[in-house]
């Protein structure tokens, strides 16, 4: 156990330290005001409103849960149907290239995009989850096939065609870990489809974002404690067999879809995503001198007033957001293992985790900026709870399979030099893995106020503004690209340490990455 710790102790201080200082630059920069008069009594309301909830203040509440629920599964539906194909050729660079900016964009973007070809439409909302949960599939199907077993493929009869031998040599030796992320997506798929009422969709959301800003809190925590309690009994009714079942009835009950206008389509296309200077232009004369001089001023001025400043804010936010989400779930993880704990404290725990985890990040932080008032404080404290309770989440069952002598006792310094040690390496995998999910909720979180990318983009698409808009999607995107392939590139340590690492964790580290 000594020799695991030993081997990548070097290594992980040097990359600890180098995110130590980096946070710490940040959060000196960050602004961490809290302007609020008086938080205490706004959150007793809000606790006052848990403690007492009322389940009957909305009106057509069952409709918004299965509205929650019809658009998760069938984006995760079109999502899977599209993105396996794409995880068999994910090796091909343009592939690889299209789908990490696919999902680098958040699905409240994509929306916002389908929202002025389809409006407020059944279309717009499965859509939303869909394309970027297809880029994901993608990604991550590919990571798994590539750790099935290869021995199988020799031991088949010969003349056997490609796709038995894809199915029976491959795909059956991943099967259950495949199935594991499908049902984890769909978790996240009904977090993603509950934000999208914030924009008007008929979800959860929609009516969430009422109650707490009319102050109706008994009913906003009604509509938190159903929602919680949706996401935590996803084992007992999102069962394989029944979602034949499910999905008729997702179709059947989709609110009504309106007549696609090919016209609006194409004007967005043709005209609407164009920078100004070119709409109502011809083709040919796009690439004049004058029209090439007013379109690089144009992106010049999106690039310095807008991009550059957004862009640093959102990294600023998102080291913070990282930061502190090291430091909660260093502090959560040992209350959640049967290493350092009893059952009893584990089930209390765990419940908070479920809490913690099933809460989306915008609206976490929707709730503490009215607490504490307009700045980052809010949107950081809201994307390290939740993604802190998600790594507990993935981390506590390592955490309760590491081998551990006889002689060991459930106190926090043989749990830090036994078990720490052995975990670490996975963690911090893990951590830089979710970073690139911090950075895309960072730019959502824009739409509460932050000065992160997210705002401009909203505020470019607020005011009609859609190729600035597109624009900074394009660097949004591109941010998230280039901060993924910085963090592979920091994580690479040698092939020995990752297989003492697997053998004794007995994981993939490729996978349950919580993407």
């Amino acid at each position: 156990m000594i020799f695991r710790g030993r081997v990548f102790l070097g290594h992980w201080q040097k990359i600890t330290l180098l995110l130590l200082v980096t946070v710490s630059v940040c959060w000196f920069f960050a602004d961490t005001e809290v302007i609020a008069l008086d938080p205490w009594s706004e959150l007793g309301r809000m606790w006052q409103g848990f403690v007492h909830p009322d389940f009957f203040a909305t009106e057509n509440l069952f409709d918004a849960l299965w509205q929650t629920i019809s658009f998760a599964l069938l984006g995760i539906t079109v999502g899977l149907l599209v993105g396996f194909p794409l995880a068999l050729w994910y090796q091909h660079p343009l592939i690889a290239a299209l789908c990490a900016f696919i999902r680098a964009i958040h699905e409240i973007f994509w929306a916002l995009i389908f929202l002025q070809i389809f409006g407020l439409s059944a279309i717009t909302g499965i859509l939303a989850i869909a394309l970027p949960y297809a880029a994901t599939f993608a990604r991550v199907f590919a990571d798994i096939l590539q750790q099935a077993p290869i021995h199988t493929l020799f031991s088949l009869p010969k003349g056997t065609d490609k796709l038995s031998a894809f199915i029976y040599g491959r795909w059956m030796h991943m099967y259950p870990q495949i199935i594991d992320y499908i049902r984890y997506r769909f978790e996240c798929a009904l977090r993603s489809s509950a934000v999208l009422g914030f924009i008007g969709m008929p979800t959860l959301g929609f009516y969430l974002e009422s109650a707490f800003r009319q102050g109706r809190y008994e009913q906003g925590g009604a509509l938190l404690i159903l929602f919680v309690l949706l996401i935590g009994s996803i084992r007992f009714w999102a069962k394989p067999i029944l979602l034949w079942l499910y999905l008729p009835l997702a179709v059947y009950f989709l609110p009504p879809i309106p007549v696609i206008d090919s016209q609006l389509i194409w004007r967005f296309i043709s005209v609407d995503i164009l920078p100004p200077m070119l709409q109502g232009q011809a083709f040919f004369t796009w690439f004049d001198a004058d029209n090439l001089s007013k379109l690089f001023d144009w992106v010049y001025e999106l690039i310095s007033q807008q991009v550059f400043p957004g862009m640093i804010a959102t990294l600023v936010l998102a080291f913070c957001a990282l930061g502190l989400t090291h430091l909660f779930t260093m502090i959560l993880l040992p209350l959640n293992t049967r290493l350092m704990m009893p059952n009893l404290i584990i089930l209390f725990m765990r419940a908070v985790n479920l809490i913690l985890r099933s809460l989306p990040e915008y609206l976490l932080a929707f709730v503490f900026m009215m607490l504490l008032g307009p700045s980052m404080l809010p949107a950081i404290i809201a994307l390290a709870l939740h993604n802190a309770g998600l790594m507990v989440f993935l981390m506590a069952r390592q955490a309760d399979n590491v081998s551990v002598p006889l002689t060991y006792l459930p106190r926090i310094d043989q749990y830090s030099y036994l078990v720490v040690p052995t975990l670490y390496p996975h963690f911090m995998g893990l951590l830089f893995y979710r970073f690139e999910v911090i950075i895309r909720e960072t730019a959502i979180l824009g739409m509460l106020g932050v000065m992160t990318l997210g705002f401009y983009v909203d505020s470019n698409f607020s005011e009609i503004r859609f190729s600035g808009a597109l624009l900074l999607l394009v660097f949004t995107a591109g941010l998230n690209v280039v901060v993924d392939y910085l963090a592979r590139r920091l994580l690479h340590y040698p092939r020995h340490s990752v297989q003492v690492c697997q053998s004794s964790l007995k994981i993939n580290p490729r996978i349950n990455l919580g993407h």
